[in-house]
């Protein structure tokens, strides 16, 4: 058998969810895995590397593969394993919403494009309550909020949010308001907000949208 070490990335995680989702305690997952219940708890709670041959023991006792085990599925859509049990939907409020998303990082803008119904991914920061994102000029973004008209500012959405593979938990933000494209005597403000895309080329048209309506749901198991 290899002794070739093996990666764990979100592996003590996956192996606790699959133990549990068992209704096993680590000496029962030990004891089915032929392992020491020490060592069981060393990899669910260190970010250790573990061998091959002692992933295979793992996967076996519980009852699923190396790969799920690794999450060799990275690349896939994300949702599509199955629900956890016992689902419970409920509703987040502004406040919660918004410190969910205040780190910054990825979401989702939805507009109504020259071709129709149109979302697309930024990176955003939030600045002053506001969501911040670059986008290109001249693009179908910046085109669909001039509305050419003095003061009036096109209301698009904004959504977040976050899924726990392993867990089968998650959460969504949907931020809706009107989007300001930055102004020439803004643009030292808006490049303050640091918000960089991961997309790269010339993406120097600052949009940002005031919140209006804010609200949220999370998913956790009962």
């Amino acid at each position: 058998m290899s002794r070739r070490t093996v990666s764990p990335g979100d592996l003590g995680r996956r192996i606790a969810h699959h133990r549990k989702r068992l209704g096993l305690s680590r000496e029962d997952l030990a004891e089915r895995a032929g392992m020491a219940p020490g060592f069981v708890e060393y990899v669910e709670e260190a970010a250790a590397s573990i061998t091959e041959e002692a992933l295979l023991r793992l996967a076996a006792a519980l009852e699923t593969t190396t790969d799920d085990l690794l999450g060799a599925d990275m690349d896939r859509p994300p949702g599509q394993g199955p629900a956890t049990a016992h689902p419970v939907l409920h509703a987040l409020d502004p406040e919660e919403c918004m410190r969910l998303i205040e780190p910054g990082g990825v979401g989702r803008v939805a507009f109504s494009g020259p071709s129709g119904p149109t979302v697309f991914p930024v990176n955003f920061k939030v600045h002053k309550g506001a969501i911040v994102f670059r986008t290109q000029h001249g693009g179908p973004m910046e085109e669909a909020v001039r509305t050419g008209l003095e003061g009036v500012e096109l209301t698009i959405g904004f959504e977040v949010d976050h899924i726990d593979e392993v867990n089968r938990e998650g959460w969504s933000v949907l931020v809706q308001g009107p989007a300001h494209r930055f102004s020439a005597d803004e643009l030292e403000e808006a490049a303050g907000t640091g918000v960089e895309p991961w997309a790269g080329g010339a993406r120097e048209t600052y949009i940002r949208i005031a919140p209006h309506t804010i609200s949220g749901r999370r998913i956790r198991s009962f």
